[in-house]
């Protein structure tokens, strides 16, 4: 009853002599019903001394008006309350600070700790986070980073508001505090949910501030930083504090050492964004993370100036300085890892003035490309960014030519074969079709001599959206120049669309005997079978062949003087796919409007 008395009772239990007895009779169970009874009390107090606050306040604002004179008594009473509230608060914290520190040295066995989380543990310890007394806060916060690794625990503590009430303590002067906060943050961090709270209660300007200024927990920031970094609602952010800065001086601070991997992760996740990308290239940002990924010869940080350039715009321009010395980089020799980011740096450079093909003769590209486009000749990840790199330079008339003659198709296709499963794969092989075929050349090549239209119309209905946009915009360039495959194209279109009426009709035929199968006598060159000559679809359903060759019509943008499906038909630059799921790695495709 007394809170002297309970504080040294529980203190007792310290002692080794007693931990047989404080499992044999539920002391920690005790401790729990204790920590309860205390916090109602707290709130009870809180409760008392905001009433007589309110009082206060309320005369002292009538003596202004009327001079009461009994101002001063009343004013006496609330600081003797606010004395005594003050006195048990601290007897009461001494208690809480002791039964916390035998909970969590009974929490060491999982099985007891199971016991406290279902008496609500949790809960309390949050509570109990409003508290200014320090070590006490060292304590809970402690407690609370044990549980946090367990998902039960954690999902309890994103209930009651648990990152809100931490961020309070960031920064703090106690050092102990700061470090085993930032610590639980970060457990709490690998949460998705967790991480947009982080955001929302100001923590991002308070780590980077860390990051800045405080060198004993940089590094713990650093990691929370990283895991916010992940979500691309939020790199933007990091744009308007002072974080991309100290992390380029973190960079070049490493000399010649290995750079630590969650400096370089947290800066290639920064780089995907457009604006995070601008402020590493200000001043010598760039020339500074070329010389160093090219000395080193480190992937990760070529990875990092990947990131950087694939962002249209002015970035993108300060690249070809460096073709040549990315271009030189493209040997068997290299490390594969390496040489991929070198590769994938170069596809991005979808530059219009850039000699594509004086780059290929001088380095000698062209080989390596056609021995790494055999199956199984590499890794899939350096096989693909060959393909995206020929499609890259399949925009120059000249490139395109010297890779036909080379017979770089015949592979490209054979390698089609080979990775027809894979989304990726495919949708960039069809891209490198889509450029060769604007090119009088190359597209000679692909129709007359390969089987690649055959190929893309197998592809027109496949499940990935983006490779059947990429196929209808090739085949369409390629019935403008080869009527016969024109008509293929615009036959396999009516097929497919009216696919039910052509079943029941095949059946019916069967039924009643019929030695012909539609489409066998000729029907198909007939339209006036198939659709009305005032060009409107008739009630039957079914539509024409012709309907198919005209893209406004099916989209219902006949006025419009560009392609729906945002490929210009007179130009071999249009925008490649990053990837076959059809979004860049920094595109903003979450919904901010709904509530998360």
């Amino acid at each position: 009853r007394g809170l002297q008395l309970t504080y040294t009772i529980v203190y007792l239990v310290y002692f080794s002599q007693f931990h047989g007895l404080v499992t044999h009779y539920k002391i920690g169970a005790l401790c729990m019903n204790v920590m309860e009874h205390e916090l109602k009390r707290y709130d009870l107090w809180q409760d008392e001394l905001q009433k007589k606050t309110r009082t206060y306040i309320l005369h002292f604002r009538l003596w202004v008006w009327v001079n009461d004179p009994d101002n001063q008594a009343l004013r006496k009473e609330h600081e003797k309350a606010f004395k005594k509230y003050q006195g048990l608060l601290v007897k009461q914290e001494q208690l809480l600070r002791v039964a916390l520190y035998l909970l969590l040295n009974l929490a060491e066995d999982t099985r007891t700790e199971l016991k406290m989380r279902n008496k609500n543990i949790v809960h309390m310890l949050v509570k109990t986070l409003d508290r200014e007394n320090e070590e006490l806060l060292v304590l809970v916060v402690s407690f609370l980073k044990k549980l946090s690794i367990f998902l039960e625990n954690k999902n309890d503590m994103a209930e009651v508001d648990t990152v809100e009430r931490l961020s309070r303590l960031v920064p703090c002067e106690h050092e102990d505090l700061l470090n085993i906060t930032l610590r639980l943050l970060l457990n709490l961090s690998f949460d998705t949910g967790l991480r947009i709270k982080m955001v929302q209660v100001g923590l991002l300007p308070k780590l980077t501030s860390l990051l800045v200024c405080d060198e004993n927990h940089k590094q713990m920031a650093m990691c929370i930083l990283y895991h916010i970094s992940v979500d691309d609602r939020f790199k933007s952010m990091f744009a308007y504090t002072d974080c991309i800065p100290q992390l380029m001086k973190m960079l070049f601070e490493h000399g010649e050492e290995r750079i630590d991997a969650e400096l370089i992760s947290f800066c290639i996740n920064l780089a995907a964004n457009k604006k995070n990308a601008q402020l590493i290239c200000e001043g010598n940002g760039l020339k500074m993370l070329m010389k160093r990924a090219l000395k080193l010869k480190d992937p990760l940080l070529m990875k990092m100036i990947r990131n950087i350039s694939q962002h249209d715009g002015p970035p993108k321009h300060l690249f070809i300085d460096y073709v040549g010395d990315l271009a030189a980089q493209i040997t068997p020799d290299e490390n594969e890892e390496y040489v991929i980011e070198c590769l994938g740096t170069l596809a991005n450079l979808t530059i219009a003035d850039l000699d594509w093909e004086l780059v290929l003769k001088e380095y000698n590209l062209v080989p390596y490309f056609k021995d790494r486009l055999k199956p199984g000749s590499a890794e899939d990840d350096l096989i693909l960014e060959v393909v995206i790199m020929i499609g890259t330079v399949s925009m120059d008339d000249s490139c395109a030519a010297m890779l036909a003659k080379s017979g770089i198709i015949p592979a490209i296709i054979e390698l089609l074969n080979a990775q027809q499963e894979d989304d990726e794969f495919v949708c960039q092989i069809v891209y490198v079709f889509y450029q060769m075929v604007f090119h009088q050349a190359t597209r000679e090549v692909i129709i007359k001599e390969t089987q690649a239209p055959a190929y893309l119309i197998d592809l027109m209905h496949d499940k990935n959206a983006e490779i059947r946009k990429v196929c209808d915009n090739t085949l369409d360039i390629i019935a403008e120049y080869d009527e016969e495959w024109g008509r293929k194209t615009q036959r396999e279109k009516f097929r497919w669309h009216n696919s039910q009426w052509l079943e029941m009709v095949e059946s019916r035929q069967m039924e009643e005997g019929e030695p012909f199968m539609y489409g066998e006598d000729g029907e198909m060159d007939r339209p006036d079978l198939f659709y009305s000559t005032d060009g409107i679809t008739p009630a039957s359903g079914a539509v024409s062949p012709d309907f198919f060759s005209d893209p406004y019509a099916q989209n219902g943008d006949g006025q419009h003087g560009y392609d729906t499906d945002g490929f210009d038909l007179t130009t071999g630059t249009s925008s490649r796919p990053a990837t076959g799921f059809g979004f860049r790695p920094d595109e903003q495709f979450y919904d901010y409007t709904s509530s998360r």
